[in-house]
């Protein structure tokens, strides 16, 4: 089998489908119906018709979206799927817009005809309880109807026209690598995943085309960055009306954590940098390196002697995945086959293709889809377990009202790092050499390089830059240099060298809809480990509370879910330590292989 692409005829039989169309009307009717009743919204019988309504519209809106996004990933130069994704966020302004006298009312109004309106046959109803009082928080930052009616109308030719430009930029940019002597010309993403692998005489070069690329249109990354703050930042001031808003308050609400959770976890990972670096150093001497590299921190392990680097067909990867997840519950592994026979994993490279890789799903039919480009290296072996864990989140909630599976950031992170933990214990098992049990603990070195180093980066330079942008637009070069600051003190001796263009190569920090999509990575890595220490002390019982443990997390704060299932309290830093210690315990049992006598 060769890495597959998508099989999306489940959702539309392509861009030119009529069904698309005739969905689109539907939407604007459901629209239409919103404005029509909107004096009535004091009523419970209209605000419960609104709210079927609007779940309803949002489904389709939701399919069409992701559809033309599949698309759009695949091929970034795809004017159709272009087109389809501007009027799918026109749709969703106007949605929002119409909607928003409602939530209006539901914000503001009193307990008790809460109660009325949830009271209701329909589980798109009766499962809104938490949604909303989650919204009735903000009743401090709320604008009036016609200002949230406005900041949503201007948002889509405004703030989310940064985001796409750099997508459409990312995913156009051709790179001229010097690779075996010879020019070879790469997509953005075909070089990012060279940086992955484990072709190890390409990676300098493939970093290097990157910066330059990165370095050519600094001016254009830099404005994205610049505008997308500013405006998030305008906005806080002018939602500052009772009290000012935090440039983090809008991520804190939007991962369901209270801001002491973080600094909480914050603190006790800067604590503990030496953990990460640690693995940087070791990492760097099975490379025969003195430290790690921007170019190499992300590969494979080298091979050890005269071994050659483990490469993965797709389907071998698929097998083994199955095989570790089956050690937990048969139901995982079926699921994966499921993923496969219908076609809901994109895999082949491609020259247009966008960065990175990801989980959605069709809202419509609760598909669970995974995007990730193949190269058969083990970081690619774990990304696709990283992402199928996604799936598998999604396909446990299926049965539930789409409003209760809207899950944060911070708790989405739970069943993907538990699926990398899965695989990784799983290759370490097997493992029946020094050499072979080195390259199962490389994982657990790599993951905390990335997750207890890099990610703990990304958060302070944005946290930095949000800072300074109050005072004014940072140049490329004063973002070149706070990254290169930052870097340097969390990375230490690790890595001297810092890729001072990260700010503009990871695309990350220009997704418009979300600011600071950074530590939810880290609380999930961590609060993922304390999940897995679990699964040997419950043993059979495990899956199943595993299941009611991801079941929840689209209807509670996270402080609620870790209490609930985990008995721990997140706004302390014991939680955090003792996740850290798990992870230092790997790290250390790394060194002690590596520096055995053969």
């Amino acid at each position: 089998m060769t890495a597959p692409s998508w099989d999306l005829t489940i959702a539309y039989r392509d861009l030119d489908d009529a069904k698309i169309e005739q969905d689109i009307e539907l939407i604007q009717q459901c629209i239409e119906l919103m404005y029509l009743h909107v004096d009535k919204r004091d009523t419970v019988i209209a605000m419960q018709n609104a709210i079927q309504t609007s779940e309803a519209a949002g489904t389709l809106l939701s399919t069409i979206n992701t559809f033309a996004n599949c698309y759009a990933s695949v091929d970034a130069t795809h004017t159709e799927a272009k087109a389809l994704l501007g009027r799918v966020a026109k749709l969703n302004s106007e949605m929002s817009q119409a909607f928003s006298p409602y939530e209006d009312t539901l914000i503001h109004a009193q307990p008790e005809f809460i109660s009325d309106v949830l009271d209701h046959e329909s589980p798109d109803v009766a499962g809104q309880s938490f949604l909303i009082e989650s919204s009735r928080k903000l009743a401090d930052s709320r604008l009036s109807v016609v200002e949230e009616q406005l900041l949503s109308a201007m948002e889509v030719d405004g703030r989310d026209a940064w985001g796409r430009l750099y997508n459409n930029l990312t995913g156009s940019l051709k790179l001229s690598l010097k690779l075996d002597g010879e020019d070879e010309v790469l997509g953005f993403s075909q070089a990012a995943s060279l940086l992955y692998g484990s072709e190890f005489d390409k990676q300098e070069s493939a970093w290097r085309a990157i910066q330059g690329a990165m370095q050519t249109h600094q001016e254009s990354f830099a404005s994205i960055l610049n505008a997308l703050a500013g405006w998030r930042l305008t906005e806080n001031k002018k939602r500052s009306n009772v009290k000012d808003v935090h440039f983090l308050a809008p991520s804190l609400h939007g991962s369901r954590i209270v801001p002491e959770t973080l600094d909480s976890m914050m603190t006790v990972a800067k604590a503990n940098r030496g953990v990460g670096q640690k693995a940087g150093k070791l990492m760097a001497q099975v490379h025969g390196l003195d430290e790690m590299k921007p170019w190499n921190h992300l590969a494979a392990m080298p091979p050890l002697g005269d071994a050659e680097a483990k490469v993965y067909p797709f389907e071998e990867a698929i097998e083994l995945i199955k095989t570790a997840f089956a050690e937990v519950d048969e139901e995982m592994a079926q699921f994966v086959q499921l993923m496969v026979d219908n076609g809901w994993v994109e895999a082949a490279p491609a020259s247009n293709k966008r960065l990175g890789a990801y989980c959605t799903k069709f809202a419509a039919t609760r598909t669970p889809l995974v995007f990730m480009t193949w190269s058969g290296s083990r970081s690619d072996l774990m990304t696709l377990a990283h992402e199928l864990g996604h799936a598998f989140h999604n396909w446990v909630m299926r049965d539930m009202p789409l409003c209760q599976t809207r899950y944060p950031m911070t708790l989405a992170e739970t069943a993907s790092i538990f699926a990398e933990n899965i695989v990784r214990d799983y290759l370490l098992k097997q493992a029946k050499t020094k050499n072979e049990k080195l390259e199962m603990l490389w994982e657990e070195l790599s993951s905390s390089l990335a997750l207890m180093v890099n990610i703990p980066v990304r958060f302070e330079f944005e946290k930095a830059f949000y800072e300074q942008r109050e005072k004014g637009e940072l140049t490329a070069e004063q973002l070149c240099s706070l990254m290169e600051t930052t870097w340097k003190d969390w990375y230490g001796e690790a890595m001297t060298e810092a890729d001072t263009y990260f700010w503009a190569s990871k695309l990350h920090f220009s997704i418009s809809g979300v600011s600071f999509y950074n530590y939810p990575y880290l609380f999930g890595y961590l609060f993922s480990k304390g999940v897995y220490a679990q699964r040997e002390a419950k043993g059979e019982q495990f899956y199943g509370d595993y299941v009611s443990l991801l079941r929840d997390t689209g209807s509670m704060m996270a402080e609620e879910v870790v209490e609930k299932h985990l008995g721990m309290d997140l706004t302390q830093g014991d939680f955090w330590q003792q996740s850290i210690d798990m992870v230092k315990n790997q790290i250390d049992e790394f060194e002690s292989l590596l520096n055995q006598p053969d």
